[in-house]
């Protein structure tokens, strides 16, 4: 056969004007001509067009419609193969940055949504329609590196400049190229590295493999609601809207007070105002630095606040957080440079605990914290965060932004204190690509990854390291947009010195808009679900709303739970499951916990696709897992109980607890790299012993933690006594986020 030799969805097709009479099946899997494939397909051949379309093939010529037939059935069957091969051919971007990823995450250059759109208008499943996108520029400079060098401020706005020219050299060719498959550009952010785009459907496919683009997302259209809302669910049907025939009720976080230990408020913002009429959502300001002021010059907590309490009325809800009808008490701890010593916050704990009554405390968000390097049962940052949730509050921390060293290689061992306690709530970050599916959700490159590494030191001079299965669970995290705040009429440190971070359109102060990035971003998500389930059921404990969140959470594939805990946040899954609880706790283990049956599909439709609950509880080296974790109540429920208690070690193994578990419970020894939908879905990653043995076995001279990635060093303080935002030195690599799409302004 004669042609010329074209490139087809992984496949390989001959050009050919005639169609073949014999052709083994294999032998037409790899040469099918194109010709044939246009005539089945999209009946663009003029010749076939008129003998043969889909579902429409002359009914008097017989053999012509079984052969069609044919041909189109041996396509639908080699289609997986044709997909998986072409996003297995595309050239792999980033290698030493996510070198150890790439193995188990297949790399594509098409969002999941988009793509399943482009291969039923293949199939004729759908019409052609012009597709709204959002295109990913290739980046030929360190912007995404340079917070992670040692680079002066004139180099690193040498990069930016850098990276602006490239991106608009791009903008320009890729317009003639849009122009050409019968699109356009709408509009582009350089600083960014985005084009929003149309163009037809069709043309998807044909776009991907143009060198400059380096990853293609569905441009979608502006709803009521914004991006976190409903990525995690909170939007859902009879979820947001408290489930009841009353218009004037909202599930909004509105039963208590939740205190934001921080780097100080801007009250002034839009985001952080009820209404003008009703006015700040920040009840109570107080300092804990010693400069005497409540506002935030640094930028990072008021960032943080509209993370966890953004107000509905601002661009039409794009940036509305969960808590929304919360009080708001402003805890300031870290200094106008991002800096506070550890005393302040252990300070603002004590307060807490002190005013709980007075001030109805029932949650505490803490985006701040210190390298671990004493045992739980010693740090003293970890003894304040216990006496809090003691005290019924329930104590929220980022997990840190240490997941990946400065060569970006994969990073364990990182979590920071407060975040290595047991019985606080520690988050780790999503990546939600700025979609609000959860498909194509993965863990942050830069979000901190267990086993915690805090220590004590034994008579014989080895260190003990605590060693617990950490974080409890992910929550978006990269590229979030949120207040822009301002001090005294001066724009934060933050977006001043990073000016990347600025977006959106607006001119008032009071309503400009950053992005931000890191697990500070994703724990006051947390908090403001945990606010959720308090007003859905006021006498839920501590513990008890931090086994619903991790029992509904979803299990991300291919990730352990070193990196994700139970999974990634589902506000829809974890209301459901709170409003089965009895309103009144018992105080049996084993007792009844709900007033009725979990429902048969333990699962949420989050964006159009099912989120399964993953039904298992983190302990300490390992986790729980099943229904009865909900139908009865657990000893490990109760104030006062860690729930790593609820699992003792001994020997080699994890042992269920008979006083703190009861029912059918299934435990697994140890971490697991997910590849299915429920937590029990997976392998072995690290086993209890690993982690629960004198001495650590899994560890090596070189600190190498087995083949996935490598062991951060055993914690040593960055500077004794200092504490230190998520945003500054702590962990400047995250501040930017992973080199992906994020959330885009609204318009």
């Amino acid at each position: 056969m004669t042609g010329s030799r074209l490139k087809f969805d992984g496949l390989f097709a001959y050009k050919s004007q005639c169609l073949p009479t014999f052709y083994p099946l294999l032998h037409l899997a790899y040469t099918l001509p194109t010709d044939v494939v246009r005539g089945v397909f999209t009946t663009r051949n003029t010749n076939l067009r008129n003998k043969m379309k889909i579902n429409k093939i002359a009914p008097k010529n017989k053999n012509l419609r079984k052969f069609g037939a044919g041909i189109l059935t041996a396509a639908f069957s080699l289609q997986m193969f044709a997909f998986t091969a072409d996003a297995q051919f595309i050239k792999k971007e980033n290698t030493k940055k996510d070198n150890s990823e790439s193995e188990s995450i297949l790399v594509t250059k098409i969002a999941p949504d988009l793509e399943e759109k482009a291969n039923n208008l293949f199939f004729g499943l759908r019409p052609e329609e012009n597709q709204k996108v959002i295109i990913q520029l290739k980046s030929e400079t360190l912007i995404d590196e340079m917070n992670d060098s040692n680079l002066s401020e004139t180099d690193q706005n040498t990069i930016i400049e850098r990276e602006v020219v490239s991106n608009k050299k791009k903008t320009g060719m890729l317009m003639s190229d849009l122009s050409a498959m019968r699109g356009r550009l709408k509009k582009s952010f350089n600083r960014l590295g985005l084009i929003s785009a149309e163009l037809p459907l069709s043309k998807i496919r044909e776009l991907s493999q143009n060198e400059n683009v380096a990853y293609i997302s569905p441009d979608v259209d502006t709803q009521s609601f914004g991006h976190i809302s409903a990525t995690t669910g909170w939007e859902n049907p009879a979820i947001y809207d408290f489930g009841d025939a009353d218009p004037n009720t909202w599930l909004n976080g509105g039963m208590g007070s939740i205190a934001v230990i921080d780097s100080g408020i801007d009250s002034s913002h839009s985001l952080l105002q009820y209404s003008a009429t009703y006015g700040t959502k920040v009840a109570f300001n107080q300092d804990f630095t010693g400069q005497n002021i409540t506002g935030d010059p640094y930028g990072h907590g008021s960032h943080v606040a509209s993370m966890l309490a953004g107000d509905w009325t601002v661009h039409n809800a794009a940036y509305e957080a969960p808590a929304e009808g919360a009080n708001i008490l402003n805890l300031r701890v870290l200094k106008s440079d991002g800096t506070g010593l550890t005393s302040n916050l252990i300070a603002a704990l004590d307060w807490t605990v002190a005013n709980k009554a007075a001030w109805n405390i029932r949650v505490i968000n803490m985006s701040v914290g210190t390298a671990a390097r004493d045992s739980y049962k010693n740090d003293p940052l970890c003894i304040a965060a216990r006496r809090a949730v003691n005290a019924g509050i329930v104590v929220v921390a980022s997990a840190g932004n240490y997941g990946k060293d400065s060569l970006g290689n994969k990073q364990y061992g990182s979590i920071g204190s407060p975040g290595i306690e047991p019985s606080v709530i520690t988050v780790g970050a999503a990546n939600t690509l700025g979609t609000d599916a959860r498909s194509d959700d993965t863990v942050a490159t830069f979000s901190s990854r267990g086993p915690t590494r805090g220590y004590v030191t034994l008579t014989n001079g080895a260190r003990k390291y605590d060693n617990l299965m950490k974080p409890d669970l992910i929550a978006p995290g990269n590229k979030l947009i949120g207040a822009r705040g301002y001090y005294n009429g001066t724009e934060n440190l933050l977006a001043r010195t990073n000016t990347t971070l600025r977006t959106g359109s607006d001119t008032l102060a009071t309503d400009k808009l950053m992005y931000l990035s890191g697990t500070s971003m994703a724990a006051p998500i947390v908090a403001g679900a945990a606010a959720l389930l308090i007003q859905t059921n006021p006498n839920l404990t501590p513990n008890l709303i931090k086994a619903i969140l991790m029992y509904s959470a979803q299990p991300l594939r291919n990730f352990n739970s070193l990196e994700q805990g139970a999974g990634e946040l589902n506000i829809d899954g974890a209301v459901r499951l709170a409003r089965l609880v009895k309103p009144t706790m018992p105080t049996t283990n084993g007792a009844a916990l709900l007033s009725s049956a979990l429902p048969a599909a333990q699962s949420s439709v989050i964006a159009g696709q099912t989120a399964t609950w993953g039904k298992s509880v983190v302990t300490n080296f390992g986790f729980i897992y099943g229904n009865d974790l909900m139908n009865k109540w657990q000893g490990m429920y109760a104030n006062g109980i860690l729930a790593s208690d609820s699992t003792p070690f001994s020997g080699s193994t994890i042992t269920k607890s008979t006083t703190l578990t009861s029912g059918t419970l299934s435990l697994y020894q140890g971490a697991i790299k997910n590849n299915g939908i429920l937590a029990s879905d997976g392998t072995l990653y690290l086993s209890s012993n690993s982690m629960g043995g004198s001495p650590t076995p899994f560890v090596n001279g070189q600190g190498i933690l087995i083949s996935d990635g490598v062991l951060a060093s055993d914690g040593i303080l960055i500077s004794d006594g200092i504490l230190i935002s998520d945003g500054n030195a702590y962990s400047t690599q995250a501040m930017l986020g992973d080199n992906t799409t994020g959330m885009l302004p609204a318009p």
